[in-house]
């Protein structure tokens, strides 16, 4: 590896490691606290707003990236337009915006990003490759909407979102090349994590789960334009989160309930209250991402089973999450 990459990513680690350590002072000073109620995960006042580290310092990298020739154009111009995310966020953790203001900002970014990378322009498959543009452009301005609240939804517990953008990241780069943005963004989501590793210390907030999920979904649309790797691997290797929180929304959109109130449904909130503790979870995260990664490398030798094998990932997903019906049931409760 270049000494000059490596150096940059051992800073981008550092500096989002002492700026993380900076924010969560600053939050206890400012009392941008979270504080445990009836549906949260943790049992502690603790700070929130930490993901500003992990923005300023991956924007920065971003930029460095860029002068230094280690970032294609279109795929740099994509990433920063993620700027006004985190920017609201940050509002959002300290103010506690409007909802319809938050997702008019993420709707903008989604449009600017997507057309950056010039639309979707194709959807590999397996056995033919649809070059759709025009239907599957819109449908992903939805997807980068969506992966924003989901990472956003998922960042409930000590460390499960960070873990999650860092294996997503190691994935792409294991199943294509080595990427000298995807490294960054490793290097910067890890400094964070130092923080929010159980006990956690720290949460990431708005400021920080929103850009994560704009940036993964980022990702995957370059890949799949790039023809780098399928769209449909991509959901092979994020699916531990996309089907727990597609799957909790149906059941609480079935159930009546009132969409906007806070809960404590998703599989992995659930895993904890049935006495694992965080540390358990994430070695549980660890083990089905490591199944997932195994079945989206089977992608890569046998790119006509794709869909095939998009099935099986969502079967052990979905046998996963019946596991943790039996230890902790989903509540049914109406709150409308």
């Amino acid at each position: 590896m270049d000494k000059y990459l490596l150096f940059i990513y051992l800073g981008a680690f550092l500096i989002s490691l002492l700026l993380t350590w900076v924010v969560r002072h600053w939050a206890i000073k400012k009392s941008i606290i979270d504080h445990p109620n009836e549906r949260s995960s943790h049992t502690i006042p603790t700070p929130r707003g930490g993901g500003l580290a992990i923005a300023i310092t991956w924007f920065a990298g971003l930029i460095i990236l860029f002068v230094s020739n280690q970032i294609e154009t279109n795929l740099f111009w994509a990433l920063i337009s993620g700027l006004p995310l985190p920017f609201i966020g940050f509002l959002d953790d300290m103010f506690n915006l409007k909802p319809g203001i938050r997702s008019l900002i993420q709707v903008i970014t989604a449009i600017l990003g997507i057309v950056i990378l010039g639309g979707l322009k194709y959807l590999d498959i397996g056995f033919t490759t649809l070059e759709w543009k025009w239907i599957f452009t819109p449908l992903a301005v939805i997807g980068i909407v969506w992966a924003i609240n989901l990472f956003n939804f998922l960042d409930g517990t000590d460390g499960y979102c960070s873990m999650e953008a860092i294996f997503i990241s190691v994935a792409l780069i294991i199943l294509t090349a080595f990427s000298p943005v995807l490294a960054l963004f490793i290097a910067c989501v890890a400094g964070f994590l130092f923080w929010n590793w159980p006990k956690a210390k720290i949460f990431m907030g708005d400021v920080g789960s929103t850009l994560i999920g704009y940036n993964i979904a980022i990702f995957a649309i370059y890949y799949q334009n790039e023809q780098k790797l399928s769209l449909i691997t991509f959901l092979i290797i994020s699916a531990a989160f996309w089907f727990d929180a597609t799957l909790t929304l149906f059941r609480r959109v079935k159930n009546k309930e009132k969409l906007s109130i806070a809960h404590r449904k998703h599989a992995f909130q659930r895993f904890v209250q049935a006495g694992f503790s965080h540390q358990d979870l994430l070695i549980g995260q660890f083990m089905a991402n490591l199944l997932l990664l195994l079945i989206a490398y089977f992608c890569v030798l046998h790119p006509s089973y794709l869909l095939f094998f998009l099935l099986l990932s969502i079967i052990l997903i979905f046998a996963l999450i019946k596991y943790i019906d039996k230890k902790k049931p989903f509540e049914f409760e109406n709150l409308k």
